[in-house]
């Protein structure tokens, strides 16, 4: 089983439904957890249809074994030194296999090459899986660096 990690488009067919796996999955936990429900199928497709990823600088794409599995971006902040770290998804069948650490270190990477010192990304409480992650690859919780509506954890990296 191997790993491969390379730019992508955002709008290819793989990102788009790594885009879209990525939405449902956190708008539905979200809803279940709040609402006792899933996420409303219009809204699911207005939010998705609203959010293109056209804004980020670069969008990794991870492949296991040839088959997309999953996605990391980097958008750059007006602080060039400072880069943004967000979408990091992987397909849950494939979850527990190194997949992960190996996107946000090739973002971090990317991050670097665009000359970025720091990596900053926002996250909830929900998503103890990402938190852990985050922590386990150096990341520290910080104050709250913007006003996101879902977020509830913020971290910040600062790259060597």
């Amino acid at each position: 089983m191997t790993w491969t990690i390379t730019p992508e488009p955002t709008d290819s067919p793989a990102a788009v439904a790594l885009w879209r796996a990525y939405y449902t999955e956190v708008s539905d936990r979200w809803y279940l957890l709040h609402q006792g429900r899933a996420t409303d199928p219009a809204e699911l497709e207005r939010e998705i249809a609203a959010d293109t990823g056209k804004d980020l600088t670069l969008l990794l794409l991870a492949h296991h074994d040839g088959t997309p599995a999953g996605t990391a971006g980097i958008r750059l902040t007006p602080d060039p030194t400072t880069a943004e770290l967000t979408r990091v998804f992987l397909l849950p069948h494939l979850r527990g296999r190194g997949g992960a650490a190996r996107l946000v270190t090739a973002a971090e990477r990317a991050a670097r090459t665009l000359g970025a010192t720091r990596v900053i990304l926002d996250t909830r409480a929900d998503l103890t899986e990402a938190r852990a992650l985050y922590t386990r690859l150096g990341y520290e919780e910080t104050p709250p660096h913007n006003t996101a509506p879902y977020a509830d954890h913020w971290f910040t990296k600062h790259l060597t």
